[in-house]
């Protein structure tokens, strides 16, 4: 990639304008972002601001940093996926990379979660460099939010080491603009059966994996009853999450062959979604011995070579309300709210904490938009974030 001369002319273009060229690069996880990161890096460099990549293993995708004010620790950092969940399937009124207006709303797909943010920001760029910051501003861009938060911990290594480190967070995922202190964590895995195949005249004769696949299944919904029941014992008291205890979600199987032919090999994708405070090795550990001890024997009795592997897939942590935090207090203080609230989907925030960084959500949009066939986001919506982050500007050149 190519970074922009920093001659270049500085371009000042609206936050609708800014949404509708990001939205334009399809940025779905299974793809590149960075035809995305290389047009936000050049136009960072036209306006006098240096960025660093940080890729990921392949070099087909990277997450970006860049700082407004001054080369400093601390300060706040505004951060954001750019990564957004495919549009196959969906029923789509319009193009969803192509950005539609209509009765005050912006329609496209990452509108509400999450490019709406990053372009606000982006577009504020010369406002918030006219300011005589004293605190820096830091934009954390990433990849791979969308399958597993898998990018943002890269960056995260390098922050107080070859990065300044923010004192704050802000992850501006679709919160309506309220602030959110506390949010649950996911932990994701794939169990692979492999029993043994054969004839479908003979099933006595084979182990047929899907079978013990649902006996799996069966004893996943009957721990999520447990967990249902025993609500959020060991989360922080106070917290009012929708729904209020750990959950856990079934999104994929793969299994069998053949009509005639026993399955041999079945594979389930599965999630549990943890209340800040529980023990989410504890949940894996229950899982692990249930699977040990009582189905693969059975399975080894009529197959002693059958396996049951489960591989991690993705491990999120929840985001703690923290005492007095710093973070919380400040947005309070900029929204003009009187209270933080809970939310139930997962974001790099708890990322963001487990770095030591006093993290938040406080972004535009509804997460009730997000992932579904034409995505929109309030114009309304747009302005209260750009108020949003010009009292941030404010606060930082205090």
């Amino acid at each position: 990639m190519q970074q922009a001369s920093a001659s270049a002319r500085p371009e000042t273009v609206s936050s609708i304008e800014m949404i509708r060229r990001l939205v334009a690069f399809d940025t779905v996880s299974a793809k590149s972002n960075l035809a995305l990161i290389d047009y936000v890096r050049g136009y960072l460099a036209a306006h006098g601001i240096e960025s660093r990549l940080v890729p990921d293993e392949t070099g087909k995708k990277a997450n970006l940093f860049a700082t407004i004010g001054p080369a400093a620790e601390g300060g706040v950092a505004l951060a954001g996926h750019t990564d957004v969940v495919p549009v196959e399937g969906q029923p789509w009124t319009s193009d969803p990379f192509v950005l539609r207006e209509a009765g005050g709303l912006l329609y496209g797909r990452g509108t509400s979660d999450m490019k709406s943010f990053i372009a606000i920001a982006l577009a504020m760029v010369p406002q918030l460099k006219a300011k005589p910051l004293k605190r820096p501003l830091h934009l954390c861009l990433s990849y791979d939010e969308e399958i597993g938060c898998f990018g943002m911990p890269r960056l995260l290594a390098k922050l107080g080491r070859e990065l300044p480190k923010p004192a704050l967070a802000i992850i501006g995922e679709p919160t309506e603009m309220k602030v959110v202190h506390a949010h649950k964590g996911v932990w994701s895995q794939s169990t692979t059966i492999t029993g043994r195949d054969g004839h479908s005249s003979a099933p006595q004769r084979g182990a047929n994996a899907i079978l013990y696949m649902g006996r799996f299944i069966a004893y996943l919904e009957q721990l999520g009853a447990r967990l249902r029941e025993r609500g959020a014992a060991g989360s922080p008291p106070g917290l009012e999450f929708d729904p209020p205890w750990t959950t856990i979600g079934m999104g994929g199987i793969r299994g069998g062959t053949a009509f005639n032919i026993i399955a041999r090999q079945c594979t389930l994708d599965w999630e549990f979604r943890m209340l800040p405070g529980i023990d989410a090795a504890a949940i894996r550990a229950e899982i692990d011995t249930w699977l040990e001890t009582e189905l693969l024997p059975e399975m080894r009795r009529a197959a002693p070579e059958a396996s049951i592997v489960t591989e991690a897939v993705a491990a999120v942590p929840a985001l703690q309300p923290e005492e007095n935090g710093a973070a919380e207090t400040l947005c309070l203080r900029l929204t003009g709210a009187n209270r933080a609230v809970t939310a139930a989907f997962t974001s790099e925030a708890g990322q963001f904490q487990a770095a030591g960084i006093s993290a938040v959500m406080c972004g535009p949009g509804s997460i009730a938009q997000a992932h579904q066939p034409d995505e929109f986001i309030a114009t309304e919506q747009v302005a209260a974030c750009e108020k949003f982050l010009s009292g941030l500007a404010d606060w930082a050149s205090t």
